[in-house]
């Protein structure tokens, strides 16, 4: 009996994680990328990770992989920003897999470009 409600449960979980779809994402200026997209899906917050810590211990950087970069190309051409809604790049998929975004604790999730137009204006 246990087996059989188990087995219930588990297709019921399944059927409405699949009938959830994929989230929404605005990809802000897209285009190609650095890597193969999939291999970024899976591997991006090894490269961030790893990333930090060489800048930060050995002070080697790595602009290809930067979250500077990603941001550049990824933040919304709505409102540059690529945290700031919930279709926003990485909000987006984060709260689908929910998983909690911690990069934006100290890193501005604003194009720099914008972000310089905005102090200038003031």
């Amino acid at each position: 009996m246990m087996k059989k409600l188990f087995f219930f449960l588990m297709m019921c979980l399944s059927l409405s994680a699949w009938a959830a779809g994929s989230p929404k994402i605005d990809i802000g200026k897209g285009g190609q990328c650095v890597e193969d997209p999939q291999w970024m899906r899976k591997n991006h917050m090894h490269l961030l990770k790893h990333g930090r810590d060489d800048a930060l211990r050995r002070g080697i950087r790595d602009e290809k992989h930067s979250l500077k970069n990603c941001i550049e190309c990824h933040a919304s051409t709505k409102d540059d920003s690529a945290i700031a809604r919930a279709d926003s790049f990485c909000v987006s998929c984060h709260s689908y897999e929910a998983v909690k975004i911690d990069c934006f604790e100290c890193h501005s999730g604003t194009r720099k470009s914008a972000w310089l137009q905005q102090r200038n204006a003031k």
